[in-house]
């Protein structure tokens, strides 16, 4: 009877861990180890997460359920709770009775968890130390700020070394803790300061450097250092009206470190000087050259828009130098509604003539009016 007792305990252990062992691997699926920090499991899923984002898939089932899976892997592990209960049951503990997991996201969305790092969100908690913020200037054309463009932008920064998870170790088994310090990273001195009298005071431990933990075989791939070069690309989305030295912000994507959150890269935009027009505020404004002919008489004209539409410029009768044409609607689009737009402002300036035929001065000299069938005859530069 006993031994049937035994058989049957035996035979459902080996079942729980069969069924522990099959389940999901949420470690595997943000590829981190089982002792990684919550700073490191959050920069693992969001580099995920835009690699299989299905706004960048469309159509694509398999990079849709990848997503879904890091969101959820990335729910459970960020949880204290849910994560001991993942580690010592595996995924069936939690959709037994560990309130949450599986493919719930805890009755939320998984694309809340991603725009709370792409589109801001509060953040609770204990305040993190957090290293700086990474400031670029980006160049964009008035041609990108007009229709809207994704700008792909590749980044060089200090990223974690992927061998080591930033632990430094060649392998997890390889970090002890400190006998000198008990893992306290200080110790305890005592120094004499008069006859019978001693003082204890704290000083860093000196073994390990006040860290608590000693490496016994540093990692081949970062030497130890737990970081190294590396870059990331990134795609930056204009936004139509974007106004210049617009910021536009990618939380904690910034130089990244073992022991701090990283700071935000911080990208401000610049426009590049344009050939034709000139932006003000959601106003364009641009000059054209006309003819001492064309400035008497009239005239038509058209030239190519930011979008390449063509835009009709039509004068009747006399144009004076420096004159301004408004053309409503055919400016910025603003920003926060892209219906609505500035206008355009056209200055127009005439090109005298460099040389005037004999017969002509002579009428214009009389104030004479010109026959029509002897129109002047005037010389102009090409425009």
């Amino acid at each position: 009877m006993r031994c049937s007792v035994i058989g049957v305990l035996l035979f459902s252990l080996t079942l729980l861990v069969t069924v522990i062992v099959a389940s999901t691997d949420y470690y595997k699926i943000l590829d981190v180890p089982r002792d990684a920090q919550k700073a490191q499991i959050k920069r693992h899923f969001k580099k995920l997460s835009r690699v299989y984002h299905p706004d960048k898939n469309s159509g694509d089932e398999a990079a849709s359920q990848k997503f879904m899976e890091i969101a959820n892997a990335y729910e459970v592990l960020m949880d204290d709770e849910k994560r001991s209960i993942y580690d010592r049951y595996g995924e069936e503990g939690l959709k037994n009775g560990g309130g949450g997991g599986g493919h719930g996201f805890g009755g939320g969305d998984p694309f809340d968890i991603f725009s709370h790092f792409f589109g801001g969100g509060h953040r609770q908690g204990h305040q993190e130390r957090r290293g700086p913020d990474i400031i670029i200037p980006l160049e964009v054309t008035l041609e990108d700020l007009y229709n809207g463009a994704e700008i792909e932008v590749d980044i060089s920064k200090q990223v974690l070394c992927d061998h080591c998870h930033g632990s430094g170790a060649r392998r997890p088994e390889d970090i002890h803790t400190c006998n000198t310090c008990d893992g306290r990273g200080v110790v305890v001195r005592r120094a004499q300061v008069a006859p019978g009298m001693f003082q204890q005071f704290q000083q860093e431990c000196t073994a390990c450097n006040g860290k608590g933990k000693i490496t016994e075989h540093v990692c081949p791939s970062c030497s130890g250092k737990k970081v190294r070069r590396g870059n990331e690309n990134y795609s930056i989305h204009i936004e139509r009206g974007m106004n210049d030295a617009h910021k536009i912000i990618l939380e904690e994507e910034a130089d990244e470190s073992p022991d701090t959150i990283p700071g935000n890269i911080v990208f401000v935009t610049r426009t590049a000087p344009h050939p034709t027009f000139e932006r003000r505020g959601d106003n364009l404004y641009t000059k054209q050259h006309i003819t001492l002919i064309e400035a008497l008489v009239g005239f038509k004209k058209t030239m190519s828009h930011l979008d390449n539409s063509i835009i009709e410029l039509e004068r009747s009768g006399i144009t004076q130098y420096g004159y301004v044409q408004t053309i409503k609607g055919l400016g910025m689009p603003h920003q926060d509604n892209h219906s609505q737009h500035g206008d355009l402002f056209v200055e127009y300036n005439v090109v005298f003539p460099t040389k005037i035929d004999e017969e002509t001065i002579e009428y214009l000299k009389k104030g004479s009016t010109f026959p029509t069938k002897n129109q002047p005859k005037l010389v102009h530069q090409e425009l």
